[in-house]
């Protein structure tokens, strides 16, 4: 029997790519049973992590007997999560009026990159597409360049699986209250827009512009930034508040009357320009050692597979190697019904995921 926060909560996933098969590795790592509804012949890949702590059950959803199948498993869950384009589930007939027709206390979490509603909803798109839309991409990259995509870390996974694992949860609590399920429209827009919060507080005040890499925390500020060292590697500077530049100071042995004032912006180039020339004089990790105890907030950039062999890191588990492949460990942190990195997806038979289902104990 699975342990953990999520125990005993039954979560059908219909095969989908990026951000669902996330936010159910998150929901799989607290303690959720998890079966992927996947096409028939379904591959399974042990080193896709992202599919871990999951059974796979393949179905022809285009079959009847199958679709029938696919009902009788949402009737026994507590939740649903999809990642088709509007209108495709329903045309299968595993749209949320259905499934909540079978399971009227279920959740039904859509997750797409524009929403079910609006004049973009039909239309194909990906991370960076949605991220353009919201404010997002145009923040982020260096001063009279081009924007930079941040990986698909903000539609995919912070503004998309994210908010779906929040909705979805916060659907599922009130459920056992209301004995009433709900939909759940999560697009990466809307998720997005939200991690923008503070950029647009910050915006409404007048103290955020929207030319890149000329604000506080966009790079543009020289004590929020990125310094090549010595052996073309690079540290990350974030001596944001008085204290911390001061200390950024002492360790780069820079006197501070020798800089311009830090409220003007005029001589932030002046004053990356001094840090600039004392970061190159050292390598990164000489640096890094030097910083080590220092509240100057200096780190070092690493690599992937530098990050799993940090000190910090190896000492939170915060990564883990198996084999060859890296893969980050369950977070948040519980204290007392923790979240643990489930194994491998195995593929199972329907059969034997509802003769489990019907008949646990705990459910009636």
């Amino acid at each position: 029997m699975k342990q953990g926060p999520l125990s005993g909560v039954r979560v059908i996933e219909f095969s989908a790519l990026g951000p669902v098969p996330f936010c159910t590795m998150l929901l799989a790592d607290m303690g959720a049973d998890v079966v992927q509804v996947a096409r028939a012949r379904a591959h399974v890949d042990p080193g896709n992590f992202m599919q871990r702590g999951r059974r796979v059950v393949p179905l022809d959803l285009k079959d009847p007997g199958d679709r029938d199948t696919a009902l009788e498993l949402v009737a026994h869950a507590d939740m649903v999560l999809e990642g088709s384009r509007p209108g495709v589930m329903e045309k299968i007939g595993l749209g949320p009026d259905v499934c909540l027709a079978h399971n009227p206390r279920l959740v039904y979490g859509r997750m797409t990159g524009w929403g079910q509603t609006g004049p973009l909803s039909g239309t194909a798109g990906h991370d960076i597409n949605y991220i353009a839309l919201t404010g997002a991409l145009d923040a982020i990259g260096p001063t009279n360049g081009a924007p930079v995509p941040p990986l698909n870390l903000i539609g995919d996974y912070g503004g998309g699986a994210m908010f779906l694992a929040f909705g979805a949860l916060c659907a599922l609590w009130e459920a056992r209250d209301s004995g009433q399920g709900q939909i759940i429209d999560s697009a990466m827009v809307d998720g997005t827009a939200m991690l923008m919060s503070l950029f647009c507080r910050l915006h409404a005040q007048g103290e955020w512009n929207d030319a890149r890499g000329t604000n506080s925390l966009d790079g543009g500020a020289p004590w929020y930034s990125t310094y090549r060292t010595m052996d073309d590697r690079y540290v990350a500077v974030g001596a944001l508040e008085e204290p911390f530049w001061q200390a950024l100071l002492v360790g780069l042995d820079v006197a501070p009357d020798s800089l311009p004032p830090r409220a003007d912006k005029a001589g932030w180039p002046a004053i990356r320009t001094a840090l600039a020339e004392r970061f190159a004089s050292r390598t990164r990790d000489v640096w890094a050692a030097h910083f080590r105890d220092s509240d100057a907030c200096v780190s070092p950039v690493l690599g992937l597979h530098e990050a799993a062999t940090h000190e910090h890191m190896v000492a939170r588990r915060t990564y883990s190697v198996h084999g060859d492949r890296l893969q980050p460990a369950p977070a948040p942190r519980l204290s007392r019904t923790p979240g643990f990195t489930a194994g491998t997806s195995t593929v199972s038979s329907a059969d034997a995921v509802l003769g489990g289902w019907r008949d646990d104990p705990s459910r009636h």
